[in-house]
């Protein structure tokens, strides 16, 4: 079953997903107000009485801006952890409260979504799959590491949205302070142009036919310079560069598509091996008995008083 996916905004402004049948769609993330999310719905020919449900991703205002007014104005539940909702500004009214466990399939109507604890600076942070029988989408975005959870979901996606936040020498030569820098690129932030090319790489399945490049950074990324770096190993994977700005594009994700594997995917969706320490060079016989020596005279020479101190440092 063909899947219809789109990003009505993403970025640090505002972050809000759409995926969807022809029957019934989901939102992961209310980041716009409630206006613009029906603007926006409008204007790529989405309509609104679609969706179903709203799924949060975590508390932090960029993704939960609009959610109290849309989800009661729609009366649309709202799917949300305890400990996010403790932390949330613009809470649902409790009667839309869902809650969810981790891994546990959810069904709404012909769609299945399915929730993954990520790495990020939130209280109880998650990524999401929405999925057709025949069609999976992944929503990877707010990561701090590639973690086994996203390379194990990651595999399986014909599209996704992922993250990719900042180019490496842009955050560092920029004009963050470095406590934010080390926020951002610390293991609890963001994945950066490089993190995220390396998981596309190794891991991309040979049926994926559409990534969505997303939360990129304003000051420490450039949409340009993120296309060119994707689109120049995309083996025939479609790039778009979700906008902070507009809505994309309403993409149709059939399942058809089929390319060239990343270098370590497998159907399992294993992580690669860790490549193995370098052996360190065999010692002659000749150079061990010299060391030996060495350590030998060194030690008969401590009982002795020196004015030579030597510094191991």
């Amino acid at each position: 079953m063909t899947l219809f996916i789109a990003s009505l905004n993403s970025g640090s402004n505002g972050n809000c997903y759409y995926v969807g049948n022809q029957e019934e769609a989901v939102l992961i993330d209310a980041g716009l107000s409630c206006r613009e999310t029906e603007r926006r719905m409008r204007r790529m020919g989405l309509p609104l009485s679609r969706v179903r449900a709203i799924f949060i991703s975590h508390e932090h205002d960029d993704h939960i801006r609009g959610l109290e007014v849309l989800s009661h104005r729609y009366q649309l539940p709202v799917y949300i952890t305890q400990p996010t909702l403790d932390q949330c500004r613009f809470p649902p009214h409790q009667d839309l409260v869902r809650a969810f466990d981790p891994g546990a399939a959810i069904t709404i109507g012909g769609l299945t979504i399915k929730a993954l604890p990520k790495n990020h600076d939130a209280s109880d942070p998650y990524s999401f799959t929405v999925a057709s029988p025949t069609v999976c989408i992944g929503i990877f975005t707010d990561i701090g590491v590639v973690c086994d959870n996203l390379i194990r979901h990651f595999t399986q996606c014909h599209a996704a949205f992922l993250e990719a936040n900042y180019d490496e020498d842009m955050l560092m030569k920029g004009r963050y302070p470095w406590p934010l820098k080390n926020r951002i690129r610390g293991g609890h932030g963001h994945l950066s142009n490089g993190q995220a090319l390396e998981l596309f790489l190794d891991y991309r399945p040979p049926f994926m036919s559409h990534l969505l490049l997303a939360h990129l950074s304003q000051d420490n990324n450039r949409p340009e310079l993120v296309q060119q770096l994707f689109e120049d190993r995309a083996h025939g994977t479609t790039i778009i560069v979700a906008s902070r700005h507009n809505e994309s594009e309403v993409y149709a994700i059939d399942g058809a598509y089929h390319g060239i594997p990343g270098h370590a995917w497998t159907p399992e969706g294993n992580r690669k091996p860790a490549p193995a320490p370098a052996a360190a060079p065999p010692v002659s016989p000749a150079v061990a008995i010299s060391a030996a020596r060495r350590r030998k005279a060194l030690a008969a020479g401590q009982s002795k008083p020196s004015s030579t101190q030597i510094s191991l440092f």
